[in-house]
């Protein structure tokens, strides 16, 4: 059997399911190693010779290099394909997303996610936080509302791994008490996004 990716996953994280989506966008084989939140698994030695930064999502390509950071796995699988826009401005714009959703998205949206959600006595012990995250949070997915008012997608005309990227946790962002109806531009996006051929859910595994 010809090697073949190896994701080193968590299969609730929109980290995680970055890279799920794009290689089933894509039709990349794929296997998956499960981590479990809060096991230990990421410290490990044999781990941590991987990934210093001991997270999970972790990409192993087939000749064995391993890769972090879930949006360098998205520029690294979509490379020459349509997920990567071909004029210089529309990539430069989908980077530009990319950025957004690492630096001012995720680590509101997706961390309030994580304490609401799934750390158990988290919203107790997080309650001095929320408002700072519904404000935070609403300010980032009115930026996103704005511009899809006027495109139907992030990266250019077209689907693209931005849209990967921004949908990972926007599309669950009600796990964070965030309330999409306010987003109209949003809700149909998500839509375009989640009607794609080749589109498939947080839950799903190959």
């Amino acid at each position: 059997m010809a090697a073949e990716y190896t994701l080193y996953s968590m299969q609730f994280s929109g980290n995680c399911y970055k890279p799920r989506l794009a290689m089933h966008e894509l039709g990349i084989p794929f296997r998956i190693v499960d981590f479990q939140k809060g096991a230990g698994q990421t410290t490990s030695p044999e781990f941590l010779a991987l990934n210093p930064n001991a997270q999970v999502p972790l990409l192993v390509l087939p000749d064995g290099r391993p890769l972090a950071e879930s949006n360098a796995m998205l520029l690294h699988l979509a490379e020459g394909s349509d997920l990567i826009p071909t004029d210089a401005y529309d990539r430069a714009i989908c980077y530009q997303w990319l950025f957004f959703e690492q630096y001012s998205h995720e680590p509101v949206i997706a961390v309030a996610r994580n304490w609401l959600t799934y750390i158990p006595g988290g919203r107790e012990t997080m309650a001095h936080r929320i408002d700072e995250w519904q404000q935070k949070g609403n300010r980032v997915l009115a930026i996103m509302d704005q511009f899809l008012a006027q495109h139907a997608f992030f990266g250019g005309p077209a689907f693209s791994i931005a849209d990967i990227a921004l949908y990972a946790y926007t599309h669950v962002a009600s796990e964070a008490d965030y309330d999409l109806d306010r987003y109209p531009a949003i809700v149909a996006w998500l839509a375009r996004v989640a009607a794609r051929p080749r589109h498939v859910g947080l839950d799903w595994r190959p």
